[in-house]
């Protein structure tokens, strides 16, 4: 039997309930009923269970998600990640500890935990989003991510100079900073005690080295011992960038607590082609300004200015000053020094009153010490303790020296001015702060490299090389989607002189104001976008039907802010095959 519409001149089509017969050789259909005063959908229903479907009383009550996995997160980083060659820069044959490898970097981005833990994340019973299921990882274990973390270092050699290669060329600006950071337990031959950045007391840390270019995309890292001195780093550094990069004429920068005398004596004279960037150290500016090389006059219409030494022949001095810099820091310097003055005619009243005066140079030492250590302008004070009595003053000649120096910053540089100008270089030294921007987001913001639970020196390098090539992801990311993030999305520009506090565009500024965007959408942070993009899940839908077995997969429909991510991204969602 079937359903027939046969039309009907200028009246409505009829419906007919119609079956086939043969007659002989000849196929033959005759009418059963006529269905034209029925509602069209009990007709479209009848159709339906006559083709063999079945008939749905209540659509409501005839499916059931079985199980909903944030998906649209996912998809964002995995897409991101494919798009930029991940997959090919880690192997060029797909394998299981690649993805394993690939899901790695998807879960330290979108939710950094314990490899159990992101272990668990995976399996099929416990996984947290549908990230196992579209690599087909669901029933990885942390022994399998512990085999692939070690997969990984063999190849962090090719991976880090094919990115080079992608993003370093002759003659570019190579930024190189240091951080560390904490351990958990003792027995790592890495975790050694040496000044700590995080101010964890009594904890043994290692230290990391960063290279970035110009624009802040990470390059490659190095993990160091935690009592590894900073300035002796380098060298390796520009062994692998000249050796293995391949780059013979290239431009560092670095800051003046890396960059030393004995390193540009050293490794950076070895060869005339390179070139390096930093800054003088405070004793090293002080000494210029008592030889009068630096005066307060010098900057009294340009912010910045080229003076030259004696003491450093064949070099480029640039001294910068940042006037609003310069207000805060006297600011500063003189409300301490209103306190600490407050707390030392404490001590001097006490040692002058009738009942129980303070005496003893050492218990008046003892306070005194104190308060310097609490306030720290003690260089600026003139102290006499005796066993009876206190006296302080100013040193007036020191702090009109200091006032010299506020806001006051001296560049040093082999560049010649022909390729690379004053201001250009002040502006090359102060992108420094990208590399410092991607310390912050591996250590805490997002990545959260630290601590470090690991024992075994080989899964500690691996584990922050993971996190390298996580934050290279999340760089590119960023830049996509900053038009829905507080991010610029235009370049900050420097004023003129390169000195100049960098000033935010308009319209970033805009956003941060009215916390919505030019086209009106509400405004995010990385991290919260990506928990935004997490809503959109991926359900598993099965049929309750008796006598019907049917599971299919949908995905959330995309609100206008994710689906305006995803087009910034230039990522579709799909549905995976299971």
């Amino acid at each position: 039997m079937y359903i027939e519409r046969v039309p009907n001149r200028n009246s409505p089509p009829a419906v007919l309930l119609r079956e086939s017969y043969r007659e002989g050789n000849k196929v033959r259909k005759r009418t059963l009923a006529n269905l034209s005063k029925l509602p069209s959908e009990t007709i479209e229903n009848l159709r339906i269970v006559l083709k063999g479907g079945v008939a749905v009383e209540n659509y409501g009550e005839a499916f059931q998600i079985q199980r909903s996995l944030p998906h649209g997160h996912v998809s964002a980083v995995l897409g991101t990640l494919k798009q930029l060659g991940v997959p090919e820069l880690l192997s060029a044959k797909a394998s299981r500890k690649r993805s394993s490898i690939i899901a790695m970097l998807v879960a330290r981005i979108l939710e950094p935990r314990s490899k159990l833990a992101t272990a668990r994340g995976f399996n099929g019973e416990t996984c947290s989003s549908s990230l196992s299921h579209l690599l087909g990882l669901e029933a990885a274990d942390e022994d399998e991510l512990y085999d692939a973390l070690d997969w990984l270092l063999v190849r962090q050699e090719s991976i880090e100079n094919q990115l080079a290669q992608k993003h370093l060329s002759e003659g570019a600006l190579v930024l190189y900073d240091v951080s560390s950071t904490y351990f958990e337990g003792e027995t790592c031959p890495l975790a050694q005690y040496g000044y700590s950045r995080d101010k964890k007391r009594g904890k043994r840390q290692m230290v990391f080295g960063l290279l970035c270019n110009a624009e802040g995309c990470p390059i490659a890292v190095e993990v160091f011992k935690g009592n590894t001195s900073d300035t002796t780093t380098l060298g390796k550094q520009i062994e692998k960038v000249r050796h293995r990069f391949g780059l013979k004429r290239v431009v560092w920068v670095g800051d003046r607590g890396l960059i030393t005398q004995t390193r540009i004596q050293g490794e950076l004279s070895a060869s005339e082609d390179l070139d390096w960037i930093t800054a003088l150290r405070a004793p090293q500016i002080k000494k210029l300004a008592e030889q009068e090389v630096i005066q307060l006059g010098l900057f009294d219409e340009p912010n910045l200015v080229e003076v030259e030494s004696a003491d450093y022949p064949g070099e480029r001095l640039i001294a910068c000053r940042n006037p609003l810099k310069a207000e805060a820091q006297a600011q500063k310097r003189e409300v301490l020094l209103q306190e600490t003055e407050k707390e030392l005619e404490k001590i001097v009243r006490a040692t002058r009153r009738d009942q129980r005066p303070l005496k003893g140079a050492d218990r008046i030492g003892l306070r005194v010490g104190q308060v310097i250590n609490k306030y720290r302008v003690g260089k600026f004070f003139h102290l006499e303790i005796g066993d009876d009595d206190f006296f302080y003053s100013r040193k007036l000649e020191d702090l009109k020296v200091a006032a010299t120096l506020d806001g006051v910053y001296v560049l040093r540089t082999s560049v010649e001015s022909e390729c690379l100008d004053a201001p250009s270089t002040a502006r090359a030294y102060k992108s420094l702060s990208q590399v410092e921007q991607a310390f912050r987001s591996s250590k805490t913001v997002d990545l959260k490299v630290r601590p470090i639970y690991h024992h075994l020196e080989h899964r500690v390098k691996a584990h922050v090389f993971l996190c390298l090539l996580a934050y290279y992801v999340e760089w590119h990311m960023r830049q996509a989607l900053a038009p829905l993030l507080f991010d610029d999305e235009e370049t900050p520009l420097l004023e003129s002189d390169g000195v100049s506090p960098v000033r935010r565009s308009q319209k970033a500024r805009a956003k941060a104001r009215k916390k919505r965007t030019s086209e009106n959408f509400p405004v995010h942070s990385f991290s919260t976008l990506m928990q935004d993009l997490g809503t959109i899940t991926l359900n598993q839908i099965t049929s309750k039907c008796e006598g019907v077995d049917l599971t299919f997969f949908k995905i959330t429909q995309p609100t206008p802010l994710q689906q305006k991510a995803l087009d910034l991204l230039n990522i579709s969602l799909f549905v995976p095959s299971y």
